[in-house]
Protein backbone atom coordinates (compact mmCIF):
# COMPACT_ATOMS: atom_id res chain seq x y z
CA UNK A 1 0.00 0.00 0.00
CA UNK A 2 1.23 3.49 -0.81
CA UNK A 3 1.51 6.25 1.77
CA UNK A 4 -0.10 8.92 -0.38
CA UNK A 5 -2.88 9.76 2.08
CA UNK A 6 -0.45 10.71 4.85
CA UNK A 7 1.45 13.01 2.51
CA UNK A 8 -1.36 15.12 1.09
CA UNK A 9 -1.62 18.69 2.30
CA UNK A 10 -4.21 19.52 4.97
CA UNK A 11 -7.25 21.49 3.81
CA UNK A 12 -9.77 23.03 6.24
CA UNK A 13 -13.47 22.74 5.38
CA UNK A 14 -15.57 24.58 7.93
CA UNK A 15 -14.60 23.08 11.28
CA UNK A 16 -13.26 19.86 9.74
CA UNK A 17 -9.99 18.99 8.00
CA UNK A 18 -9.02 16.48 5.33
CA UNK A 19 -5.63 15.39 4.06
CA UNK A 20 -2.37 14.85 5.87
CA UNK A 21 -3.41 11.46 7.20
CA UNK A 22 -6.55 12.81 8.90
CA UNK A 23 -9.58 10.48 8.94
CA UNK A 24 -11.31 10.00 5.59
CA UNK A 25 -14.55 11.99 5.75
CA UNK A 26 -17.85 10.81 4.28
CA UNK A 27 -19.82 13.11 2.00
CA UNK A 28 -23.20 13.09 0.33
CA UNK A 29 -25.29 15.53 -1.70
CA UNK A 30 -28.85 16.67 -1.10
CA UNK A 31 -31.46 15.94 -3.76
CA UNK A 32 -33.93 18.54 -2.55
CA UNK A 33 -34.37 21.97 -4.09
CA UNK A 34 -31.78 23.98 -2.18
CA UNK A 35 -34.04 27.03 -2.14
CA UNK A 36 -36.53 24.93 -0.15
CA UNK A 37 -34.72 25.49 3.14
CA UNK A 38 -37.01 23.35 5.30
CA UNK A 39 -36.81 20.29 3.04
CA UNK A 40 -33.06 20.67 2.59
CA UNK A 41 -32.38 21.06 6.32
CA UNK A 42 -34.62 18.07 7.09
CA UNK A 43 -32.64 15.90 4.68
CA UNK A 44 -29.26 17.12 5.96
CA UNK A 45 -30.22 16.37 9.57
CA UNK A 46 -31.21 12.83 8.51
CA UNK A 47 -27.84 12.49 6.77
CA UNK A 48 -26.02 13.80 9.85
CA UNK A 49 -27.76 11.17 11.99
CA UNK A 50 -26.64 8.47 9.55
CA UNK A 51 -23.03 9.66 9.80
CA UNK A 52 -22.57 12.20 7.00
CA UNK A 53 -19.63 14.51 7.74
CA UNK A 54 -19.69 16.95 4.80
CA UNK A 55 -22.77 17.84 2.75
CA UNK A 56 -22.96 19.29 -0.75
CA UNK A 57 -25.92 21.29 -2.08
CA UNK A 58 -26.45 22.58 -5.58
CA UNK A 59 -26.30 26.36 -5.94
CA UNK A 60 -27.95 26.44 -9.36
CA UNK A 61 -29.97 29.62 -8.84
CA UNK A 62 -29.51 32.85 -6.92
CA UNK A 63 -32.29 31.73 -4.56
CA UNK A 64 -30.37 28.51 -3.86
CA UNK A 65 -27.12 30.37 -3.22
CA UNK A 66 -28.82 32.76 -0.80
CA UNK A 67 -30.56 29.87 0.98
CA UNK A 68 -27.16 28.55 2.11
CA UNK A 69 -27.12 31.12 4.93
CA UNK A 70 -30.39 29.86 6.43
CA UNK A 71 -29.48 26.20 5.88
CA UNK A 72 -26.10 26.62 7.59
CA UNK A 73 -27.70 28.09 10.69
CA UNK A 74 -29.66 24.86 11.24
CA UNK A 75 -27.10 22.12 10.49
CA UNK A 76 -23.92 20.91 12.15
CA UNK A 77 -21.60 19.82 9.33
CA UNK A 78 -19.68 21.77 6.66
CA UNK A 79 -21.64 22.70 3.55
CA UNK A 80 -20.19 22.62 0.03
CA UNK A 81 -21.86 24.62 -2.71
CA UNK A 82 -21.93 22.90 -6.11
CA UNK A 83 -21.56 25.35 -8.99
CA UNK A 84 -21.99 24.82 -12.72
CA UNK A 85 -21.61 27.45 -15.43
CA UNK A 86 -22.47 30.69 -13.55
CA UNK A 87 -19.46 32.12 -11.72
CA UNK A 88 -21.66 34.72 -10.01
CA UNK A 89 -23.42 31.92 -8.13
CA UNK A 90 -20.08 30.73 -6.78
CA UNK A 91 -19.41 34.19 -5.39
CA UNK A 92 -22.92 34.46 -3.99
CA UNK A 93 -22.63 31.03 -2.34
CA UNK A 94 -19.33 31.99 -0.69
CA UNK A 95 -20.75 35.28 0.54
CA UNK A 96 -23.68 33.37 2.07
CA UNK A 97 -21.42 31.10 4.08
CA UNK A 98 -20.49 28.08 1.97
CA UNK A 99 -17.59 26.25 3.62
CA UNK A 100 -16.23 25.10 0.27
CA UNK A 101 -17.22 25.39 -3.38
CA UNK A 102 -17.13 22.80 -6.10
CA UNK A 103 -16.43 24.14 -9.58
CA UNK A 104 -15.09 23.02 -12.90
CA UNK A 105 -13.05 26.07 -13.96
CA UNK A 106 -13.51 24.97 -17.54
CA UNK A 107 -17.25 25.59 -17.58
CA UNK A 108 -17.65 28.88 -15.72
CA UNK A 109 -16.13 31.10 -18.39
CA UNK A 110 -12.81 32.79 -19.09
CA UNK A 111 -9.90 33.38 -16.77
CA UNK A 112 -11.33 36.70 -15.56
CA UNK A 113 -14.38 34.89 -14.20
CA UNK A 114 -12.28 32.19 -12.61
CA UNK A 115 -10.14 34.93 -11.04
CA UNK A 116 -13.23 36.61 -9.59
CA UNK A 117 -14.25 33.34 -7.93
CA UNK A 118 -10.74 32.60 -6.68
CA UNK A 119 -10.36 36.13 -5.26
CA UNK A 120 -13.64 35.74 -3.38
CA UNK A 121 -12.67 32.27 -2.09
CA UNK A 122 -9.32 33.62 -0.88
CA UNK A 123 -10.95 36.57 0.89
CA UNK A 124 -13.32 34.23 2.76
CA UNK A 125 -10.74 31.44 3.27
CA UNK A 126 -12.98 28.99 1.42
CA UNK A 127 -11.32 26.02 -0.33
CA UNK A 128 -12.16 25.04 -3.88
CA UNK A 129 -12.88 21.54 -5.04
CA UNK A 130 -11.69 21.32 -8.62
CA UNK A 131 -13.91 18.77 -10.30
CA UNK A 132 -13.28 16.90 -13.54
CA UNK A 133 -15.76 14.36 -14.87
CA UNK A 134 -15.19 11.88 -17.69
CA UNK A 135 -18.48 12.97 -19.22
CA UNK A 136 -17.27 16.53 -19.72
CA UNK A 137 -13.62 16.05 -20.69
CA UNK A 138 -12.44 18.78 -23.05
CA UNK A 139 -12.59 17.95 -26.77
CA UNK A 140 -8.89 18.70 -27.23
CA UNK A 141 -7.96 16.10 -24.62
CA UNK A 142 -10.38 13.56 -26.06
CA UNK A 143 -8.67 14.07 -29.42
CA UNK A 144 -5.15 14.02 -27.92
CA UNK A 145 -5.69 10.69 -26.16
CA UNK A 146 -7.99 9.21 -28.82
CA UNK A 147 -10.95 9.04 -26.47
CA UNK A 148 -11.77 9.59 -22.82
CA UNK A 149 -8.86 8.14 -20.83
CA UNK A 150 -7.38 8.23 -17.34
CA UNK A 151 -4.44 10.22 -18.70
CA UNK A 152 -6.82 12.79 -20.16
CA UNK A 153 -8.70 13.15 -16.87
CA UNK A 154 -5.45 13.73 -14.98
CA UNK A 155 -4.17 16.29 -17.47
CA UNK A 156 -7.48 18.13 -17.37
CA UNK A 157 -7.49 18.24 -13.56
CA UNK A 158 -3.89 19.40 -13.30
CA UNK A 159 -4.48 22.10 -15.94
CA UNK A 160 -7.26 23.52 -13.77
CA UNK A 161 -5.19 23.26 -10.60
CA UNK A 162 -2.36 25.13 -12.34
CA UNK A 163 -4.80 27.81 -13.48
CA UNK A 164 -5.90 28.46 -9.89
CA UNK A 165 -2.34 28.28 -8.54
CA UNK A 166 -1.29 30.95 -11.06
CA UNK A 167 -4.02 33.13 -9.59
CA UNK A 168 -2.26 32.82 -6.25
CA UNK A 169 -4.45 30.28 -4.44
CA UNK A 170 -3.61 26.81 -3.23
CA UNK A 171 -6.51 25.76 -0.99
CA UNK A 172 -7.83 23.03 -3.25
CA UNK A 173 -9.24 19.53 -3.26
CA UNK A 174 -9.14 17.54 -6.51
CA UNK A 175 -11.89 15.31 -7.81
CA UNK A 176 -11.47 13.13 -10.90
CA UNK A 177 -14.53 10.99 -11.45
CA UNK A 178 -15.67 8.49 -14.02
CA UNK A 179 -18.48 5.94 -14.22
CA UNK A 180 -15.85 3.57 -15.65
CA UNK A 181 -14.41 1.96 -12.53
CA UNK A 182 -11.06 0.86 -13.94
CA UNK A 183 -10.49 4.20 -15.65
CA UNK A 184 -11.24 5.95 -12.38
CA UNK A 185 -8.82 3.73 -10.49
CA UNK A 186 -6.04 4.32 -13.03
CA UNK A 187 -6.60 8.08 -12.97
CA UNK A 188 -6.12 8.14 -9.20
CA UNK A 189 -3.00 6.01 -9.44
CA UNK A 190 -1.58 8.51 -11.93
CA UNK A 191 -2.54 11.76 -10.22
CA UNK A 192 -1.04 10.94 -6.80
CA UNK A 193 2.37 10.91 -8.47
CA UNK A 194 1.83 14.45 -9.77
CA UNK A 195 0.28 16.39 -6.88
CA UNK A 196 -0.11 16.48 -3.11
CA UNK A 197 -3.57 18.05 -3.00
CA UNK A 198 -6.10 15.92 -1.12
CA UNK A 199 -8.46 13.85 -3.27
CA UNK A 200 -12.23 13.55 -3.15
CA UNK A 201 -12.91 10.02 -4.41
CA UNK A 202 -16.03 8.50 -5.89
CA UNK A 203 -17.38 6.56 -8.83
CA UNK A 204 -19.69 9.01 -10.55
CA UNK A 205 -23.15 8.06 -11.80
CA UNK A 206 -22.61 4.63 -10.27
CA UNK A 207 -26.28 3.72 -10.56
CA UNK A 208 -29.09 2.28 -8.48
CA UNK A 209 -28.69 0.70 -5.05
CA UNK A 210 -27.40 -2.71 -6.15
CA UNK A 211 -25.31 -1.72 -9.18
CA UNK A 212 -24.07 1.50 -7.59
CA UNK A 213 -22.99 -0.24 -4.41
CA UNK A 214 -21.06 -2.89 -6.30
CA UNK A 215 -19.31 -0.40 -8.60
CA UNK A 216 -18.53 1.96 -5.73
CA UNK A 217 -17.29 -0.82 -3.44
CA UNK A 218 -14.97 -2.21 -6.11
CA UNK A 219 -13.69 1.19 -7.24
CA UNK A 220 -13.32 2.77 -3.83
CA UNK A 221 -11.83 -0.43 -2.47
CA UNK A 222 -9.14 -0.46 -5.14
CA UNK A 223 -8.35 3.24 -4.69
CA UNK A 224 -8.54 3.53 -0.90
CA UNK A 225 -6.73 0.22 -0.51
CA UNK A 226 -3.66 1.79 -2.17
CA UNK A 227 -3.54 4.56 0.41
CA UNK A 228 -5.24 7.05 -1.92
CA UNK A 229 -8.17 9.29 -1.03
CA UNK A 230 -9.00 11.79 1.71
CA UNK A 231 -12.78 12.13 1.47
CA UNK A 232 -15.36 9.96 -0.30
CA UNK A 233 -18.86 9.92 -1.70
CA UNK A 234 -20.73 6.80 -2.74
CA UNK A 235 -23.02 8.01 -5.56
CA UNK A 236 -26.32 6.14 -5.57
CA UNK A 237 -29.63 6.82 -7.33
CA UNK A 238 -32.08 7.11 -4.47
CA UNK A 239 -32.21 8.19 -0.83
CA UNK A 240 -28.80 9.74 -0.03
CA UNK A 241 -28.90 8.16 3.45
CA UNK A 242 -28.00 4.90 1.68
CA UNK A 243 -24.80 6.56 0.46
CA UNK A 244 -23.68 7.12 4.05
CA UNK A 245 -24.48 3.56 5.12
CA UNK A 246 -22.47 2.20 2.19
CA UNK A 247 -19.54 4.57 2.70
CA UNK A 248 -19.23 3.62 6.36
CA UNK A 249 -19.26 -0.08 5.51
CA UNK A 250 -16.61 0.38 2.80
CA UNK A 251 -14.31 2.24 5.20
CA UNK A 252 -14.86 -0.32 7.97
CA UNK A 253 -14.25 -3.22 5.60
CA UNK A 254 -10.91 -1.70 4.59
CA UNK A 255 -9.94 -1.10 8.21
CA UNK A 256 -10.01 2.64 7.66
CA UNK A 257 -12.69 3.22 10.28
CA UNK A 258 -13.62 1.47 13.49
CA UNK A 259 -16.67 1.48 15.72
CA UNK A 260 -20.21 0.33 15.29
CA UNK A 261 -21.60 -3.19 15.15
CA UNK A 262 -20.44 -5.52 12.39
CA UNK A 263 -23.11 -8.03 11.43
CA UNK A 264 -22.12 -11.35 9.87
CA UNK A 265 -24.80 -13.76 8.69
CA UNK A 266 -24.85 -17.05 6.83
CA UNK A 267 -26.28 -17.30 3.30
CA UNK A 268 -29.03 -19.80 4.31
CA UNK A 269 -29.31 -23.39 3.12
CA UNK A 270 -31.71 -26.32 3.22
CA UNK A 271 -31.11 -26.74 6.96
CA UNK A 272 -32.54 -23.32 7.73
CA UNK A 273 -35.72 -23.64 9.79
CA UNK A 274 -36.02 -19.99 10.68
CA UNK A 275 -36.78 -16.78 8.74
CA UNK A 276 -33.09 -15.93 8.63
CA UNK A 277 -33.35 -13.36 5.85
CA UNK A 278 -35.99 -11.39 7.74
CA UNK A 279 -34.13 -11.82 11.03
CA UNK A 280 -30.78 -10.68 9.60
CA UNK A 281 -32.38 -7.58 8.10
CA UNK A 282 -34.05 -6.73 11.43
CA UNK A 283 -30.71 -7.18 13.19
CA UNK A 284 -29.07 -4.77 10.70
CA UNK A 285 -31.77 -2.19 11.48
CA UNK A 286 -31.40 -2.78 15.23
CA UNK A 287 -27.61 -2.36 15.39
CA UNK A 288 -27.69 0.95 13.48
CA UNK A 289 -28.52 2.59 16.82
CA UNK A 290 -25.42 1.16 18.52
CA UNK A 291 -22.64 3.08 16.77
CA UNK A 292 -20.94 3.54 20.12
CA UNK A 293 -20.21 -0.20 20.39
CA UNK A 294 -17.34 -1.87 18.58
CA UNK A 295 -18.43 -5.51 18.40
CA UNK A 296 -19.34 -8.32 16.01
CA UNK A 297 -22.80 -9.92 15.93
CA UNK A 298 -23.43 -13.21 14.12
CA UNK A 299 -26.82 -14.26 12.77
CA UNK A 300 -26.82 -17.96 11.86
CA UNK A 301 -29.52 -20.07 10.27
CA UNK A 302 -29.28 -23.37 12.12
CA UNK A 303 -28.11 -24.96 15.35
CA UNK A 304 -25.85 -27.42 13.49
CA UNK A 305 -23.06 -24.95 12.64
CA UNK A 306 -24.43 -21.82 14.30
CA UNK A 307 -22.57 -21.97 17.63
CA UNK A 308 -19.29 -22.85 15.96
CA UNK A 309 -19.58 -20.21 13.27
CA UNK A 310 -20.55 -17.60 15.84
CA UNK A 311 -17.64 -18.31 18.18
CA UNK A 312 -15.56 -15.42 16.84
CA UNK A 313 -18.43 -12.99 17.36
CA UNK A 314 -19.16 -11.13 20.59
CA UNK A 315 -22.85 -12.01 20.33
CA UNK A 316 -24.77 -14.39 18.12
CA UNK A 317 -28.15 -15.89 17.47
CA UNK A 318 -28.64 -19.23 15.72
CA UNK A 319 -32.01 -20.42 14.50
CA UNK A 320 -33.74 -23.76 15.00
CA UNK A 321 -37.27 -24.91 14.25
CA UNK A 322 -39.42 -22.17 15.71
CA UNK A 323 -36.70 -21.43 18.25
CA UNK A 324 -33.07 -20.41 18.45
CA UNK A 325 -29.98 -20.00 20.56
CA UNK A 326 -28.47 -16.91 22.12
CA UNK A 327 -24.68 -17.16 22.00
CA UNK A 328 -22.02 -15.07 23.79
CA UNK A 329 -18.33 -15.46 22.93
CA UNK A 330 -19.04 -18.86 21.36
CA UNK A 331 -20.92 -20.21 24.37
CA UNK A 332 -24.65 -21.02 24.26
CA UNK A 333 -26.39 -18.86 26.86
CA UNK A 334 -29.99 -19.92 26.42
CA UNK A 335 -32.61 -21.36 24.08
CA UNK A 336 -35.48 -19.05 23.14
CA UNK A 337 -38.61 -19.02 20.96
CA UNK A 338 -37.90 -17.47 17.55
CA UNK A 339 -40.12 -14.51 18.41
CA UNK A 340 -37.91 -13.59 21.40
CA UNK A 341 -34.49 -13.74 19.73
CA UNK A 342 -34.37 -10.12 18.58
CA UNK A 343 -35.41 -8.72 21.96
CA UNK A 344 -32.85 -10.95 23.69
CA UNK A 345 -30.14 -9.61 21.38
CA UNK A 346 -31.25 -6.04 22.07
CA UNK A 347 -31.03 -6.65 25.81
CA UNK A 348 -27.47 -7.91 25.42
CA UNK A 349 -26.53 -4.85 23.33
CA UNK A 350 -28.05 -2.54 25.93
CA UNK A 351 -26.11 -4.31 28.67
CA UNK A 352 -22.85 -3.64 26.84
CA UNK A 353 -23.53 0.09 27.04
CA UNK A 354 -23.69 0.17 30.82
Amino acid sequence: MGDYRNNTRVIKIGDRVIGGGNPILIQSMTNTKTADVDATVKQILELEKAGCEIIRCTANTSEAARAIKDIKSQIHIPLVADIHFDYKLAIEAIENGADKIRINPGNIGGEDRVKAVVDCARAHKVPIRVGVNSGSLEKELVAKYDGVTAEGLVESALDKVNMIEKLGYDQMVISIKSSDVLMCVKAHELIVKETDYPLHVGITEAGTLLRGNIKSSVGLGMILGQGIGDTIRVSLTGDPVNEIISAKLILKTLGLRTGGVEVVSCPTCGRTEIDLIGLANRVEELVADYEDLNIKVAVMGCVVNGPGEAKEADLGIAGGKGEGLLIKKGEIVKKLPESELLNALKSELDALRV
